[in-house]
């Protein structure tokens, strides 16, 4: 099942993707929000760098296993993903739109590996227009989030 959204923000691309790229920031974040987030052998950050991930979801554990597999400074990561029941990858793009604008597409692509799984991504394709809806929003408040992010770092500076 493949889902994709976008979001335009008032930012430099270079600035969204130095935040997106700031690992052990997206791991404090993480933990707060009470997820578990181990680091994976091999490199800190670029291609391969990686994290174990769990975490309660539909309440039950739910644990997966994240690396990166591409890398383009200012256009581009890509991470696969690994899990019991699915498998697949997540590309987050970024364009500059203008010097002071840009915009993030996300593609997340999820096959199962189970029955079960196979039964709840054949339930999210019947849902798949408010299922996008919702990662729009999301993308949205990040989007917001990198904006303030900036703006903070341009007062300071």
């Amino acid at each position: 099942m493949k889902l994709t959204a976008k979001s335009d923000l008032d930012t430099p691309v270079g600035f969204v993707f130095e935040t997106l790229t700031d690992f052990p920031h997206w791991e404090r974040e993480g933990v707060r929000r009470g997820i578990d987030i181990e680091r994976a052998p091999g490199p800190v950050a670029g291609v391969g760098a990686g994290w174990k991930i769990s975490g309660r979801y539909r309440g039950k554990q739910r644990k997966l296993q994240l690396r990166i597999v591409r890398l383009v400074p200012d256009q581009q990561i890509e991470y696969a993903i690994d899990s019991p029941s699915v498998e697949g990858s997540v590309v987050l793009e970024t364009t500059a739109l203008s010097a002071r604008r840009s915009r993030v597409r996300m593609v997340i692509d999820v096959k199962p590996k189970t029955l079960a799984a196979r039964l709840f991504l054949n339930t999210l394709r019947l849902a798949k227009g408010r299922v996008e809806s919702r990662l729009d929003s999301r993308l949205e408040k990040l989007g917001v989030y990198v904006k303030l992010r900036h703006e903070r770092s341009q007062a300071q500076a």
